[in-house]
């Protein structure tokens, strides 16, 4: 699984995309890399993929508690993968809540963020 975090220019929020290349059986995501995006389409839409979402936000809501992060967005992704595949992935959007309009985030804020990343990989298995 690869983890990008993208911070936004001028706005205290990154943009985290975590892409999932490992099967998950507990939610029923067998086969992640897939030839086209429209593939992958097809599993964003699953029963077990929704499932995923609901469990990321519940962990990552636990995660961010007291940290001064929230959750902005958080919905499916199609990732590009090596070799000219597609995996299903997560992106999410969070925002610091006591950051100043037009301030960008922090070295110490990103580090926090990619620390809430990591600890939402451990927790659900993703990696």
């Amino acid at each position: 699984m690869a983890i990008r975090l993208v911070p936004d220019q001028d706005r205290p929020s990154a943009a985290i995309e975590v892409s999932l290349a490992k099967p998950l059986p507990d939610y029923d995501l067998e086969q992640m890399d897939q030839p086209t995006p429209r593939d992958v389409d097809g599993i964003l839409v699953s029963q077990g993929f929704r499932d995923l979402v609901d469990d990321a936000r519940g962990v990552l809501t636990e995660i961010l508690s007291g940290t001064g992060f929230e959750i902005v967005q958080l919905t499916g992704a199609i990732c590009p993968g090596d070799d000219e595949v597609y995996r299903p992935g997560l992106s999410i959007v969070l925002k610091q809540t006591s950051a100043q309009t037009g301030g960008e985030l922090s070295v110490d804020s990103l580090t926090r963020i990619q620390t809430c990343a990591d600890q939402l990989e451990q927790r659900l298995n993703l990696a």
